[in-house]
């Protein structure tokens, strides 16, 4: 089954303003249907009806799988990024290089490790404006890197990184991205990484609670399942009076029982992305990107995220001088705009159903800023 574009919009209903999605998505149709469907099995525990909550976590992989192509035996459910983080880090051994600018659920994880078990240590990357390149990734690399970790998206440049060209300069060491800025709006190269972490709360709009882990066979031969638990073994659902050793592959690095209504919410959300397909989301947000960059161009405001559209995915970043940040910012309150201030710039992140009374909104805005500063 196959939806259009068009289709697709229709299903989402976020009020007009709403420009963060890099922070968080508001959900769709599909994922409160399910999250409903669900909570009333939960809420009436009708006999042999509980038996669909155990059956979200096979369809859970299987709409993961179907978005990065990675094998459903490769990929685990896991309630957001930040663990599906620490799980990698802390099974890792040997020296890690990343940016220190990058989000701190990656650089926590990496440092956190590192001081609990000191077997691994960081290698903190200068970098291009924030921008991990296999450019400058090539000139630090050491003999003892054996891992490199990156964000498929900088969260603060809106910064497209380069896998395929990642994965070339840093050879049989293990890849490590931290996806949740792009993932559903990137048809990135998955097969070029050997852990994949993401959240499903911000571009997939499937709400808090979920995410997922991936590897690859290199990673499952390389990390150690440090926090594994009790259902994360081959003696059933719930051993007792013993501590088995934790089971082979991905699914070794769970602690306890997922949130069966937390994995349906994430199914239902990829698998109607899905059906109108990541490209088609891609192209369209891409126009929706320009468009804000457009007008900032029109207002004379500063845009610091790049124009290069292989280099950016859905994040355009404005930033006017520093004694007219605060009249921007109050200039978009004004108008009913949701984005993110952060360091000096405002973050906008737009998706495919942001609309036209959005857009409007937005230039009404950026026409007041303009005013105001000339005043």
């Amino acid at each position: 089954m196959s939806i259009t574009i068009d289709e697709f919009v229709e299903r989402f209903s976020e009020e007009p303003g709403y420009l963060d999605f890099a922070k968080a998505g508001p959900v769709g149709r599909a994922v409160r249907d399910e999250e409903n469907a669900l909570s009333s099995l939960v809420g009436r525990a009708r006999f042999g009806t509980l038996a669909t909550l155990d059956e979200q976590d096979l369809r859970v992989r299987e709409a993961v799988a179907g978005i990065i192509r990675f094998p459903v035996e490769r990929i685990g459910f896991q309630p957001n990024t930040s663990q599906g983080l620490m799980h990698a880090m802390f099974g890792l051994k040997g020296q890690v290089a990343l940016s220190p600018a990058e989000f701190p659920s990656l650089t926590f994880a990496t440092t956190r490790a590192g001081d609990a078990l000191g077997s691994l240590k960081p290698l903190w990357l200068e970098t291009d404006h924030g921008g991990v390149t296999p450019g400058n990734l090539k000139k630090q690399l050491k003999p003892s890197t054996t891992a490199v970790a990156v964000s498929l998206v900088d969260f603060r440049t809106g910064f497209l990184v380069d896998l395929d060209g990642i994965r070339q300069v840093i050879g049989d060491r293990l890849l490590i991205v931290d996806a949740i800025q792009g993932f559903g709006i990137v048809d990135a190269p998955w097969e070029v990484a050997d852990v994949i972490v993401a959240g499903g709360q911000k571009w997939v709009r499937a709400g808090w609670g979920t995410g997922f882990l991936a590897m690859s066979d290199r990673a499952l031969e390389t990390l150690r399942p440090v926090m594994s638990g009790f259902s994360a073994t081959d003696a059933g659902p719930t051993p007792l009076d013993e501590v088995p050793p934790p089971t082979a592959g991905v699914a070794a690095f769970e602690i306890t029982h997922p949130d069966p209504i937390a994995q349906g919410r994430l199914a239902a959300a990829l698998e109607e992305l899905a059906e109108v397909g990541v490209p088609a989301v891609a192209a369209l947000l891409a126009e929706k990107t320009s468009r804000i960059i457009d007008l900032a161009d029109e207002f004379g405001v500063a845009v610091s995220s790049s124009r290069d559209e292989s280099e950016r995915a859905g994040i355009v970043v404005i930033t006017p001088a520093d004694d007219q940040l605060t009249v921007l910012v109050a200039s978009l309150h004004n108008h009913g705009l949701t984005a993110t201030t952060r360091e000096g710039s405002v973050r906008l992140s737009p998706h495919v159903t942001s609309s036209e009374e959005t857009f409007a909104m937005l230039r009404s805005s950026l026409m007041s800023f303009a005013s105001a500063i000339v005043t």
